[in-house]
């Protein structure tokens, strides 16, 4: 069985690693380069950074950062956060990313997953879902999951996969900040109805939920960010707890 993976992930804001409730009060946690560094020794498996920078500037600092990155650390990574089109999508892979990951832009536009995937390869191609539960359904959100889509989350995930996704980074809005555990029934209907790996995210607010999740919910990684960077769950300490649990991890 392939390990468990588990990915730290880092905001960025004009070069500045950040965190906050739903991108307001946002405080700097930390260099970008560094954190990732920490992680990568810490034993973290792979790193997701996302651009909130709004301005164009803000852009082109990212881009400059993914090259930093791409020079200093040694464990795959994946970036995100405005990726619009396959220019977008082709200045960060050249910048040195290992993946690219799209949301928004993917439920407005699919074909722009079909294309990243016939210029890069599935493998290069993470997309991100961010879905809420309405009347009992699962309703794919864009914009931080301000704005509800006509989508539902089991058949866009399979439409997806269809379209050449490499994977799947699903989170549950409704649990999203809450650290109060993952939907897991959802998470195994979804991961057994697909072929390629998915990813959690958001609702981790300990070692249980987390070995929950790739237990009982089949996830075959799970993403965190603030128990990672306010140390409230550290990497090894994570790890060692997972492997307790009979929980196949890399040490």
């Amino acid at each position: 069985m392939l390990a468990k993976r588990i990915i730290p992930c880092l905001d960025i804001k004009d070069g500045a690693t950040v965190k906050g409730i739903n991108f307001l009060e946002l405080q700097s946690v930390g260099d970008p380069v560094e954190l990732g560094r920490k992680y990568a020794l810490e034993g973290a498996d792979e790193l997701v950074y996302l651009d909130i920078s709004a301005s164009s500037e803000g852009r082109k600092t990212f881009t400059e950062l993914v090259s930093r990155i791409a020079e200093n650390i040694n464990i795959p990574f994946t970036v995100g956060g405005g990726i619009s089109s396959l220019d977008d999508a082709a200045r960060l892979l050249i910048a040195g990313a290992d993946k690219i990951t799209v949301n928004s832009a993917a439920v407005h536009r699919p074909e722009l997953i079909d294309e990243i995937a016939t210029r890069y390869g599935s493998q290069f191609v993470v997309v991100a879902i961010d879905a809420k539960t309405i009347d009992g359904r699962w309703t794919v959100t864009t914009h931080g999951g301000k704005r509800l889509s006509e989508r539902e989350l089991y058949v866009w995930a399979k439409e997806v996969e269809a379209r050449g996704a490499g994977e799947i980074l699903f989170t549950s809005m409704d649990h999203d900040g809450t650290k109060s555990g993952y939907p897991c029934e959802t998470y195994a209907r979804l991961c057994d109805s697909l072929s390629i790996p998915v990813i959690a995210s958001g609702g981790a607010g300990s070692v249980d939920d987390i070995a929950d999740v790739l237990t009982r919910g089949k996830a075959d990684a799970a993403l965190a960010a603030s128990i990672f960077h306010y140390g409230e769950i550290p990497v090894p300490t994570l790890k060692q707890a997972l492997l307790k649990k009979g929980i196949n991890v890399r040490i």
